[in-house]
Formats: C-alpha cells, sequence, structure tokens
C-alpha cells in the first residue's frame, strides 16, 4: 500500500528570493507499507518544473502499490513525486532487512557533514543584520535577484559576517552583462561561487565567458541526461533529490557527475528532516553541502535531524534509513 498526503511546516521566519515568499513549508509525504513494516519519504512540489501537491498525489495515486524501486525510475519521471516514493522504498527496504541504507547502498558509514544556512533575499541593512546574526557558522548562501542591489546586499553580508564563507545564488536572475560586471567584485568580497546566474535554457553565454566566478548548475541539472548539455558552462552541479527523483538517481548522477569533471553540491528544497535525511548520504564528499531546510523551520518531523552547530548528523533510523 502507498499513501500519501499533503503537510505543512511552519517556517521561523518568511522565506523570500526573486520568486516570492514564504511562511510555510508545504510537502507530501509518503508511506510505503508492506507487511507491516512502513518505509517514509518526502518531496517538496515545486512551482518552477510545473509541480503542485495537486499533481505529485495524483502521479502517486496511479502507480502500482506493489510496485519495487528499480521498476519505479521508468514508471515517474525525475521529480518530486518519484523521489519522495523512492525514498519510502529506500526507507522500508532498511526496515524490512535491519540493515541501514548506507549499507543496502554499497557506501561507507556516513559522517557527520558541514551545512550552508541560506541568507533570503532583503534590503541590504536586513540582511546585514541576518547575516551578523548568523555570523558564527562557517558557510552562508545569500538569495540574490539580479536587481541593481545585489552587489550592495553582498558587501552587507560580508560587513555582518567578516569571517564566513559566502556562496550566492542568482536563482536564474542574471544577464551575462550583469555576471561580467559582478563578479570581480564578488570574488574580491570573498564569494566563492554563483549558483545558476542565467536561466535554464539560456545559459550558453557560459561558453564564452571567463569563470572568474565559479558556476553551479541548479535549475539546469536535474538527473545524468542533463550532464552532456552542461560541459563547457559550469563548473558545479547541484544535486537535488526532489529534481533527480529520489536517492536512486542521485547516488547514479553523483558519480556521473564526477566521472565528467564536475565539482559536487548537495542542496534541497524548504522541507522537513524527512527530506534531508536521504541527501546527507548523497552529500558525503561533496564540496558543498546545503541543507539547512531544518533549520529555516519552527516546526518539525519527531525525531528530526541531529545539527551539532553547523553539522548535520547522518539521521536516526526512527527518521529515515
Amino acid at each position: 500500500m502507498i499513501r500519501a498526503r499533503e503537510d505543512s511546516f511552519r517556517l521561523a521566519e518568511v522565506f523570500t528570493i526573486s520568486r516570492g515568499s514564504r511562511t510555510e513549508a508545504k510537502v507530501v509525504t509518503v508511506e510505503v507499507a508492506r507487511d507491516g513494516v512502513v518505509g517514509r519519504g518526502e518531496c517538496v512540489p515545486y512551482a518552477r518544473y510545473g509541480e503542485t501537491i495537486a499533481s505529485v498525489l495524483a502521479q502517486i495515486d496511479g502507480l502500482d502499490p506493489g510496485i519495487e524501486r528499480h521498476a519505479l525510475q521508468a514508471a515517474l519521471p525525475a521529480g518530486a513525486a518519484r523521489n519522495a516514493v523512492d525514498c519510502a522504498l529506500w526507507d522500508l527496504w532498511a526496515k524490512q532487512t535491519g540493515r541501514p541504507v548506507w549499507e543496502l547502498a554499497g557506501l561507507p558509514a556516513p559522517h557527520a557533514v558541514t551545512s550552508a544556512f541560506t541568507l533570503s533575499i532583503a534590503e541590504p541593512g536586513a540582511m546585514r543584520a541576518s547575516a551578523a546574526k548568523h555570523a558564527a557558522r562557517p558557510l552562508l548562501k545569500t538569495k540574490l535577484g539580479g536587481g541593481p542591489d545585489d552587489l550592495a546586499r553582498i558587501r552587507a553580508v560580508r560587513a555582518g559576517a567578516p569571517d564566513a564563507r559566502i556562496i550566492v545564488d542568482a536563482n536564474e536572475g542574471w544577464s551575462a552583462e550583469q555576471y561580467e560586471a559582478l563578479a570581480p567584485q564578488l570574488v574580491a568580497l570573498g564569494v566563492e561561487l554563483v549558483e545558476q546566474p542565467f536561466p535554464a535554457g539560456e545559459d550558453d553565454a557560459l561558453l564564452h565567458l571567463d569563470r572568474l566566478l565559479p558556476v553551479c548548475a541548479d535549475e539546469s541539472c536535474h538527473d545524468r541526461g542533463s550532464l552532456d548539455a552542461l560541459k563547457g558552462k559550469y563548473d558545479m552541479v547541484n544535486i537535488k533529490l526532489d529534481k533527480t527523483g529520489g536517492l536512486t538517481e542521485a547516488l547514479s548522477l553523483y558519480d556521473a557527475a564526477r566521472t565528467a569533471g564536475f565539482q559536487v553540491m548537495v542542496g534541497c528544497m524548504v522541507g522537513s528532516s524527512l527530506a534531508m535525511a536521504p541527501a546527507v548520504l548523497v552529500a558525503q564528499g561533496a564540496e558543498i553541502v546545503d541543507l539547512d531546510g531544518p533549520l529555516l523551520l519552527a516546526e518539525d518531523r519527531d525525531p528530526p535531524l541531529d545539527f551539532i552547530g553547523a553539522e548535520v548528523q547522518p539521521p536516526r533510523p526512527e527518521l529515515w534509513g
């Protein structure tokens, strides 16, 4: 039996990117129950990819209740619906066998990884205050929007957190001219990376730019089928389970990206600890980890992922895997 439902989790603060603001994380929770054992997974439908809670629930409702993980890869496309079911099937297998997912997947035992903390976009003064509040965190990810205040925002974040590493996420909001103007100034401020500066499908300009500021593919990278089109444009790829369609493809994408010469970032949508837990396994060895979803919430799963400072610990089996 496969059960799916909508859940929501209040955010600790309003979270804003260039596409809009939110005060809660709306997710789909999936439970796969077989022979008295239940496996769980979570996904975050994302409007940018044409997904809604209703569309994801409909996709899951159309599945064979007895579907196995390998058949699932063909039954649903890469995306949120497949992610939740895939992760639930991994969790089910772990609980049926009494063995952790990392062992079942042939991975080494996971360790804690340091996660970025995301600062949502705001006017520079507010971003400086937010950066100061989180200045002790080793890595801050700053949302930008392509407007005239982007440089001022980063100057404010650097002033508020003078010792933190900084990466930025443009969310497809820049032009080639903006990249060329901003890149040297951001590098001078210690910014290490920009995620997805140009719209997906309009990023050929990266072939002709001197990437002084390294560039990570987010909206342009979904699964292994994305990689060929990214060569020569991007230095890093952001692996998110809601894009890959689950842990199964995420692990394969990680290996393929490494083989193709890309560095790896492991990221997330704004979801609960249940959504982040499988991604912790993918994040082992990644250059950048951005699994701060639970830190943005006012309420979470019980038990949640454990954070010790900026380090996210491997999930407890009571949560997942």
